[in-house]
Order: structure tokens, then C-alpha cells, then sequence
């Protein structure tokens, strides 16, 4: 079985990295259990969909990471699901770096990395 480590930051984001391909289908997963799909969310599967263009956009840009453009209607409803992703390449495998809202649930993430075949390990940063 596959590990992953959720690490759940001082501000309460949770970041997960996946292969390209598992973490589109995480999203992808999210979005049918959300039963929508907020602009961010779309935005950041768009990104994987064309990995390689905004891999070199990032490259090039200097950039560590890609903030997905959120709707005020997704912030005021509090919908917001991705906070930025980071794309990054090692050997032969593309990953993303995925940093969730707050509001997005531990045990939700946890639940659907289960069902993609991870056990799950959770790691709380501590600020002090």
C-alpha cells in the first residue's frame, strides 16, 4: 500500500503531494462529493490537465507556486477548496503540491486518499 502524509500547517491549510494523474482524480472526487465545482477547483484541474505548459509557465515565471483565481461567491459561501498548487518534476514523474483551504475537512481528504489506494498519515505543524 502507497503512504502519503497530509501536513496540516500553523494556519490550518492542509498540503498533500501527488503524482499528477491521483491528484487530479482526488480533485475530481472532491468535486462529486461537494455535488459542485467551485472556480478554483476548476482552475487548479485545468493546470493538471496541461501540466507541462504550466510547469514551464512556472519555470519561467520563477514561481513556486500557482494561485487559482477564486470567486468572491465561492469565498463569501466559504466553497473555497484550493488555495495554490505547486507543480514540480522529479525523474520521470510529474507531482503536484496541492495546498487546501482551512475549510476544506482532514477527514474528508483522508477518506478519498483511502479510497485511492493510500494509507494516510497526518502530521499537525506545531507554530511553537
Amino acid at each position: 500500500m502507497k503512504e502519503i502524509k497530509i501536513l496540516v500547517d500553523g494556519g490550518k491549510y492542509k498540503w498533500v503531494t501527488l503524482p499528477k494523474d491521483e491528484a487530479l482524480k482526488l480533485l475530481e472526487m472532491i468535486e462529486g462529493e461537494l455535488g459542485r465545482s467551485p472556480r478554483d477547483l476548476q482552475e487548479t484541474m485545468r493546470y493538471l490537465r496541461h501540466f507541462d505548459e504550466f510547469y514551464r509557465d512556472m519555470k519561467k515565471r520563477f514561481k513556486d507556486f500557482i494561485a487559482p483565481s477564486h470567486s468572491l461567491d465561492d469565498m463569501i459561501r466559504g466553497v473555497v477548496v484550493v488555495d495554490k498548487v505547486a507543480l514540480k518534476k522529479e525523474g520521470d514523474q510529474d507531482l503536484a503540491t496541492i495546498v487546501f483551504d482551512r475549510r476544506v475537512k482532514t477527514e474528508l481528504l483522508k477518506k478519498l486518499l483511502e479510497e485511492l489506494g493510500y494509507k494516510v498519515e497526518i502530521e499537525v505543524e506545531k507554530l511553537w
